[in-house]
């Protein structure tokens, strides 16, 4: 049944100086699919992403999860909608700066009772860094601490926003790898945002936006990994 966006529009700002980050966008994507979105800065790949999520809310459109409108619930429903169903990974990492690498995650692992999370933070190459706190760690560490947190939660729909971002070449395709042979393991839909072009070599639908449309839609009939493409 998957995810499916219709007609989404979003606009920001007051009436006489308002801006359109989206103009009217279509998409389905089935569930278990692995969708990469590339555009320049400004296309409105972000705010996309964030109402697929139910972070945001489109001006005009729907959007259906599993067939469930998440447009139509209100504030509560859609809380619930999100901390049940999607797990994210922001350019920001918001980590709890009080909380520990492990506690950090462990937050997301309580929603699923996840008992086996620090196996995801192993893999993340962060094992020795459990009681450490954010400010003690990079900024890669720290975005691997958060992509952990969203994986830990066990999620059915995982997006991810610039994840490689703040990594070096070798880190970035160590998280990446990981996330891939995640999803080969557990089915989850995976919708990624990046300006790594590279990166969409390993997904099976690409997506093109551009001012707020999206203007292409391209489909890898064989998808690489990780360690297959450039950086």
């Amino acid at each position: 049944m998957g995810i499916r966006i219709e007609n989404v529009k979003k606009s920001f700002g007051a009436a006489d100086n308002r801006q359109s980050a989206l103009n009217g966008v279509d998409l389905t994507v089935d569930d278990g699919e692995y969708v990469v979105i590339l555009g320049a800065s400004g296309s409105g790949k972000s705010t996309l992403l964030n109402i697929i999520g139910g972070l945001e809310r489109p001006s005009e459109g729907k959007v259906f999860h599993s067939e469930r409108e998440i447009t139509a619930l209100n504030d509560s429903q859609l809380t619930a909608f999100r901390r049940q169903t999607v797990g994210y990974v922001f350019q920001q990492y918001y980590l709890l700066s009080d909380m520990t690498v492990d506690k950090n995650v462990r937050m997301g692992a309580d929603l699923a009772n996840n008992k086996n999370y620090r196996e995801i933070i192993g893999a993340m190459g962060l094992g020795d860094k459990l009681k450490k706190y954010p400010r003690q760690l990079s900024g890669g560490e720290q975005q691997r601490v958060a992509v952990a947190r969203a994986l830990a939660k066990l999620p059915q729909v995982l997006l991810m926003d610039e994840p490689t971002g703040a990594l070096d070449e070798n880190t970035g395709r160590q998280l990446l790898d990981y996330v891939l042979k995640l999803r080969a393991q557990r089915g989850f839909t995976l919708i990624m945002v990046t300006h790594n072009v590279n990166i969409a070599e390993t997904a099976q639908t690409v997506v093109k936006l551009n001012s707020g449309k999206i203007v292409d839609k391209l489909t890898n009939v064989q998808p690489k990994g990780a360690y297959e493409i450039g950086w």
